[in-house]
């Protein structure tokens, strides 16, 4: 890419693919930076359409409609008029001139071929950059040899003022490719970035989960460092292109706003997870990052993988991410069909192995095969992986439901922690099963550590309301509620601890509004009638018949509910004939609670005194 140049009373800096005027800072897409580029090379002469795509787009087969494109998005940056140009002057049905004045920082004269440096870079890294951080990334371009002084980098090293970076958060990528219908590929690329920059154990790195949230948000870079907590950001682009994937990152320091590292990748859909790899070990060889396991052995290098399962792969889990937020189990579906699809066509892609057992895992007519799917898709994932983090987790929750071996399940979250330490579900479910288990002051501790990795999302309020601390835990949720109003998870946690609080109204809305976004909307207004006709009891019958019939139809298993509805009607032998079904049904779990939270859940206070009580919890394995 060329050096700085100043056009009129900007100053471009291409490197970083920005525009300055005054202090106010502009990005460009990095192919309207290269268009740019082309044109204030042959500043003030015609340049053929022919020509800037060839030069721009040389390894891509694209219209004039692409072009067009950037030239829209300069003239919207320089506030140019098409009508009346000071910058950009359409050559009718021939091309286009810069008439703007440029004068060059660097030396480099107008028409010389642009450095094939970043291409070379390419066709060695993957589409994806990582960074441990900024000081050490900052330090890479002095190593270099100082050849270059972006963005004034290395005088600002040279003072002294490099901020430390211990926390980062990656933005959903943007999706530059024609088709909309590519946003699920930009997201799974989001959400490969941070899986592996989470492994960097001496970096806080935010959860994708919480940062998935600022897709399309027009917020300032410092306001969401605030926001999340952290001293870095890093954001991109990507563009597909049939088999070819061009991914542009650049790290920012969050506080100030100050660039600190741009560059653009490209590569075969075939080879992204070996390219991938090949960064993070040269970038981690760079920037001093220790990127281990816990035997203190390095990463190993991943295989080709075929294109069709990784499309196939990112398509379910974008149908995965949606399930809670309004549709169906269809969605759960649809997102096994696709995870099929990736084993299919590539039986050792362990990715699409823990796909299809969360898609299996999270069905609330959780069946004893679907059971069976899950754990045999997560021991494939293991053996194909050992150090496969999330199969770790998926193992662990099956060894804990349905199988009681809260040891064994411990083990396998602690190790999943080992592995990836910025893994916020590991922490998250290791929280829940030492609450669970009666360990709430060592629960709560991960719950808080999954809380910092995750800021968007909660992993408190659970641990708070069997904590018995009302109160906080309405706290948490309602804020989480504020940004994200359809999650299921939390409309069915704020039921209980409305109802505890005495709050019926509330609690049975709640529980109408948590089955409705889980698809049982027909529930949801049943409840709500039924309370309006005969006081949180009728509702209680109603909401009883109701989850009965979705039993008796084959729609959910849900006896930890039943347990709930029967002992709030004040009919506790019925309420205990469910708890025995739920004992003896365990691979059925979905939402419901089941057998597993009996020794830390509110609502079952009033059965602990019966003997029934005692006697399952010793067998599930609970201390009376």
């Amino acid at each position: 890419m060329a050096g700085h140049f100043r056009l009129g009373p900007w100053l471009v800096q291409p490197s970083l693919n920005l525009a300055v005027r005054n202090g106010a800072t502009n990005r460009l897409t990095p192919k309207a930076m290269e268009v740019l580029v082309c044109l204030a090379q042959h500043a003030g002469e015609p340049v053929a359409k022919e020509q800037l795509l060839e030069t721009v787009w040389s390894d891509t087969f694209v219209g004039d409609d692409v072009l067009k494109r950037s030239i829209v998005e300069l003239r919207r940056v320089f506030e140019d008029d098409v009508n009346n140009p000071k910058f950009i002057q359409t050559i009718t049905k021939r091309g286009y001139r810069l008439i703007a004045n440029v004068e060059w920082k660097d030396a480099i004269p107008p028409g010389q071929p642009k450095s094939d440096n970043a291409t070379a870079s390419g066709a060695r890294s993957r589409w994806l950059w990582i960074v441990g951080s900024a000081a050490t990334s900052a330090a890479l371009m002095v190593a270099l040899g100082g050849v270059f002084d972006v963005g004034g980098l290395r005088t600002w090293l040279r003072a002294g003022r490099v901020p430390e970076i211990h926390s980062l958060a990656v933005l959903p990528l943007r999706n530059l490719s024609s088709d909309p219908n590519q946003e699920y590929f930009s997201d799974g690329l989001t959400d490969g970035l941070i899986t592996d920059l989470a492994q960097i154990s001496s970096l806080k790195v935010i959860s994708h989960t919480s940062t998935m949230q600022y897709k399309d948000v027009k917020k300032a870079l410092p306001e969401i460092a605030r926001e999340l907590n952290v001293d870095g950001i890093v954001e991109g682009t990507v563009q597909r292109s049939g088999d070819r994937v061009r991914i542009t990152v650049q790290l920012i320091h969050g506080a100030s706003d100050k660039h600190l590292w741009a560059h653009s990748y490209e590569g075969n859909m075939s080879d992204v997870l070996a390219l991938e790899r090949d960064v993070t070990e040269e970038t981690s060889r760079q920037i001093r990052a220790q990127l281990v396991t816990q035997k203190q052995m390095p990463l190993q290098r991943p295989r080709l993988v075929n294109p069709k399962s990784l499309d196939a792969y990112l398509e379910g889990i974008y149908h995965l991410n949606r399930y809670g937020e309004g549709p169906g189990e269809e969605v759960l579906k649809k997102a096994a069909e696709y995870f099929q699809q990736a084993i299919d066509a590539d039986p050792t892609f362990a990715p699409a192995y823990i796909g299809l057992a969360d898609a299996h895992g999270q069905l609330i007519r959780a069946s004893s095969e679907d059971v069976a799917i899950e754990r045999r898709a997560a021991e494939k994932a293991v053996e194909l992986d050992p150090n496969y983090a999330d199969a770790r987790i998926n193992l662990g929750f099956l060894d804990w439901q349905p199988g009681l071996d809260w040891r064994g399940a411990e083990e396998q979250f602690r190790r999943a922690i080992t592995l990836s330490p910025n893994n916020a579900l590991a922490h998250d479910q290791l929280g829940i099963l030492l609450v669970a288990e009666g360990r709430t002051r060592e629960g709560l501790q991960e719950s808080q550590v999954a809380q910092q990795l995750d800021p968007k999302n909660d992993h408190l309020s659970l641990v708070l309301y069997w904590a018995r601390d009302y109160d906080a835990s309405v706290r948490v949720v309602q804020r989480i509620l504020r940004e994200d109003p359809n999650n299921g998870i939390s409309h069915c946690l704020l039921w209980g601890v409305y109802f505890k609080k005495g709050s019926y109204a509330e609690a049975i809305n709640e529980l109408a509004e948590c089955y409705s976004l889980y698809g049982y909307s027909k529930i949801g207004s049943n409840l709500r009638q039924a309370f309006a006709n005969s006081g949180y009891q009728g509702a209680m019958r109603q909401f009883a018949r109701d989850v009965e019939h979705l039993q008796d139809t084959n729609q959910a298993y849900l006896p930890g509910n039943l347990v709930i509805a029967y002992m709030l009607q004040g009919n506790k032998d019925r309420a205990f004939y469910w708890l025995e079904q739920a004992y003896e049904h365990r691979e059925m779990v979905g939402i419901d609670g089941g057998v597993y939270l009996l020794g830390c859940d509110p609502m079952l206070d009033p059965l602990r005194s019966d003997p029934r009580f005692k006697d399952m919890l010793r067998r599930v394995g609970l201390p009376p």
